[in-house]
C-alpha cells in the first residue's frame, strides 16, 4: 500500500541477504506508488488497489504466465522480515526432497517477543508452534507456492479482496493432490496485530466465508461447515457494530456470485479429516 517504506526495505535487505542463490523480486504497489527499492527489484505499480489476491496474483504473473519462468514463489508481506539468512536454501531443499509438497506455510514471530500466536498456526492442535507438521491451511503473508500448483488449479480469488483466499486455494491444491507443510524453522518476523485492525474486516471474513463454503465444498458440508462458524463467532462475543458487519457480509455471501463452483472429492475430505481438520470446522 505504499505506507510502510522502511519496513519494505527492511524487508528486502533480508531477502537480499538469503544464501545460496539471488532471490529474484519483485514489489506490486497495490494502488500506491512504490517508492525506492534497491537495484535489481522489479516493481508494478497498479492504478487502484485490487486487495489482497488481486495485488499477489498481479504479481505471479511477473514472473511469467502462472508464474511458470521460476519453480516456486516466495509471498512476503511487505512489514515483515525473514529472520535467518538461510530461509531460501530451507525452500528450494523442502521443494526438491518432496515431489507432492505444493505449499509451504511459514511461521509467523513477534520481532519483540518471539512468540507465535495460536491463531498463526493453522492447524487445531496449535498449542506448540515449534512443532512442523502436514496441514490443511497456511498463512498469506508468508508462504512459498510451487509453481505448477497455480498452474494446475489456478490463482488466488481476486474477488475475495481480503480475507480467506488463502483456505480458497488450499482446498483447491489438496484437492489436486499437493500436499501442505506448516515449517517452524522458517520464520517471518511480523508485528503482532489485530486482523480486526481493518475496517472492512467482519464483513469480509464473513462474506468469504460463505463464499468458500459455496466454491469448494460438497453440498451436504455447506450448513455444517458454516454453522460451526456462525455458532463460533457469536460465542467469541464481538461487539454490536461488529456482529451487525459480520452478519451483513454473512448475508452477502449468499446473494451475491461467489465464482466458479468445483467441490472437493469425498476424498479430499476425508484427507483434510485424516490431517486433523475435516471441512466443518
Amino acid at each position: 500500500m505504499g505506507d510502510r517504506p522502511g519496513e519494505l526495505r527492511a524487508l528486502l535487505d533480508s531477502v537480499a541477504r538469503q544464501d545460496g542463490d539471488p532471490v529474484e523480486t519483485v514489489v506490486v504497489g497495490n494502488g500506491a506508488p512504490v517508492g525506492a527499492v534497491p537495484a535489481g527489484v522489479r516493481t508494478v505499480e497498479l492504478p487502484e488497489n485490487l486487495g489482497i489476491p488481486g495485488g499477489r496474483n498481479v504479481g505471479i504473473e511477473a514472473f511469467g504466465p502462472a508464474g511458470g519462468d521460476v519453480d516456486v514463489l516466495l509471498f512476503l508481506d511487505d512489514d515483515g522480515l525473514l529472520a535467518r539468512t538461510d530461509t531460501a536454501e530451507l525452500i528450494r531443499e523442502a521443494f526438491a526432497a518432496d515431489p507432492e509438497l505444493g505449499i509451504v506455510g511459514f511461521r509467523i514471530a513477534d520481532p519483540l517477543t518471539g512468540a507465535t500466536q495460536r491463531r498463526h498456526v493453522p492447524r487445531l492442535r496449535a498449542s506448540d508452534p515449534l512443532r512442523s507438521s502436514r496441514v490443511t491451511a497456511f498463512l498469506g503473508g508468508a508462504n512459498a507456492v510451487r509453481t505448477r500448483v497455480l498452474a494446475e488449479v489456478g490463482p488466488l480469488p481476486d474477488a475475495f479482496f481480503y480475507a480467506h483466499e488463502e483456505t480458497d486455494l488450499a482446498w483447491r491444491a489438496l484437492d489436486a493432490g499437493w500436499m501442505i507443510d506448516y515449517r517452524a524453522d522458517m520464520v517471518l518476523l511480523h508485528p503482532t496485530l489485530p486482523p480486526s485492525r481493518h475496517a472492512v474486516h467482519h464483513r469480509l471474513v464473513a462474506r468469504n466465508r460463505v463464499w468458500l463454503a459455496r466454491r469448494n465444498l460438497p453440498a451436504p458440508l455447506v450448513p455444517g461447515y458454516l454453522g460451526v462458524w456462525l455458532l463460533l463467532t457469536v460465542v467469541r462475543r464481538p461487539s454490536v457494530p461488529a456482529l451487525r458487519a459480520w452478519f451483513g457480509g454473512f448475508r452477502e455471501g449468499w446473494a451475491t456470485p461467489c465464482g466458479p463452483r468445483r467441490p472437493m472429492k469425498w476424498r479430499t475430505v476425508w484427507r483434510l479429516t485424516r490431517l486433523g481438520r475435516p471441512p466443518v470446522i
